[in-house]
């Protein structure tokens, strides 16, 4: 009994912290795309003109995420049903905003008005055999940021 009260506990502390960073996450990622919107990314094909440029420099932004234990608990119960899995999809895009946000603010630093040929990459961390319970992902954004 007191195992199930402790289980139950760690849920309830995982969704109740986990919801509340996430939150802040998503919101200090509203306020600093706000002051990024300055800066374009543009994705083009293989071989079109580059817009002209008085310098070219290659920008990456990576970064390293993990879910919380509330979050890999839900997964693992999706996990045996099937289905779309919510809670690691809001992981996803807090990982790409934050990526190609460190993208461009290392840009804008540099003095680029637009960044091209952007690029996204993932990568997942951990125990691969699933033992762990440990899920985290790498996102990593780069592009070439002229001005």
């Amino acid at each position: 009994m007191i195992e199930l009260l402790i289980f139950l506990g760690l849920l309830a502390i995982g969704y109740s912290v986990g919801s509340l960073l996430e939150r802040r996450h998503f919101e200090d990622l509203a306020q600093r795309e706000q002051q990024t919107q300055g800066v374009m990314l543009l994705n083009i094909g293989a071989k079109p003109p580059l817009p002209p440029a008085q310098a070219a420099q290659l920008f990456m932004g990576s970064v390293v995420i993990s879910s919380d234990y509330f979050k890999t608990f839900l997964a693992l119960l999706f996990n045996l049903m099937g289905g779309r899995i919510e809670s690691y999809e809001t992981l996803l895009e807090r990982g790409r905003r934050e990526a190609l946000l460190r993208m461009k603010e290392e840009a804008i630093a540099w003095g680029a008005t637009q960044v091209i040929n952007v690029r996204l990459e993932t990568a997942s961390l951990g125990d691969q055999s699933g033992q762990s319970g440990l899920v985290a992902l790498e996102v990593i954004a780069y592009g070439t940021g002229i001005r």
